[in-house]
């Protein structure tokens, strides 16, 4: 009986996990993005702390990122950090995903404000998240 209960928490803890990696393999950045994403992330994460401390920015956009970043400090992940390359491409894929949010929030110039890295790497973090080089520093956050 207790077996058939473990036995049955063990598949269900599976079948969760697995929807979650087709999930992340579904918004999962195309092409050379992902490499990209991996190469980028100690300046997305520097990023991330940055914006989440903008007090300009609206309190779901922070509480976002917070929660990604808990996420990202959390040593459980999807997919173990271990594995050579594929086991940072769920961080990059989560990070790439709520930057593409946040970008549709708050708009460009807070990302390229905070930016701490290169101009190369702020035109990759523009492709991963699909932003506009050309578009407004403003966003809908600013507007009001």
């Amino acid at each position: 009986m207790w077996w058939d209960l473990l036995i049955g928490i063990g598949v269900g803890v599976l079948a969760a996990w697995l929807v979650l990696v087709i999930a992340l393999l579904l918004v999962r950045p195309k092409g050379g993005l992902l490499k990209e994403a991996v190469r980028l992330l100690p300046d997305l994460l520097r990023l991330l702390a940055r914006l989440a401390g903008d007090n300009t920015l609206s309190r779901g956009v922070r509480i976002r990122l917070a929660l990604l970043m808990a996420y990202l400090a959390c040593p459980i992940d999807l997919i173990p950090d271990f594995l050579p390359v594929i086991g940072y491409a769920d961080d990059a894929i989560i990070v790439a995903f709520v930057l593409r949010g946040v970008v549709r929030q708050a708009g460009i110039g807070p990302l390229r404000a905070h930016w701490p890295g290169t101009e190369d790497g702020f035109a990759a973090l523009c492709r991963l998240t699909g932003l506009d080089l050309q578009a407004p520093a403003s966003g809908p956050a600013a507007d009001g």
